[in-house]
């Protein structure tokens, strides 16, 4: 039901930061998590952080520290605060509206964005 747009992404070197936003075409209040996923070349789409309706955050093992999932209600969008990039880190990022395991019987659980490319590089 939500359509979710990405920006923020681009070039830059390692040890630099980016913010990357997710807004959604409508409320997020009561969508069960939002999520920041990313996909490299040659590799499976992976989880990088996510956060559920009620404020609890989940993080990858490998951005741990580094980066920061949050989410303005009122202004309906989600971001990811990068810092300390590395080259490890280029992907292409997508924003994910999950609904929960209670639509997924019926409707599609999961909505993506188009993604938004990072690139770190020297």
């Amino acid at each position: 039901q939500v359509q979710l747009v990405e920006s923020g992404g681009g070039l830059v070197q390692p040890g630099g930061s980016l913010r990357l936003s997710c807004a959604a075409s409508r409320s997020i209040f009561s969508i069960y998590a939002m999520g920041w996923y990313r996909q490299a070349p040659g590799k499976q789409r992976e989880l990088v952080a996510l956060i559920a309706s009620g404020g609890s955050t989940n993080y990858a093992d490998s951005v741990k520290g580094r980066f920061t999932i949050s989410r303005d209600n009122a202004k309906n969008t989600v971001y990811l605060q990068m810092n300390s990039l590395k080259p490890e880190d280029t992907a292409v990022y997508y924003c994910n509206a999950d609904y929960g395991p209670l639509i997924a019987t019926m409707k599609v659980r999961h909505y993506w964005g188009q993604g938004t490319q990072v690139t770190v590089s020297s």
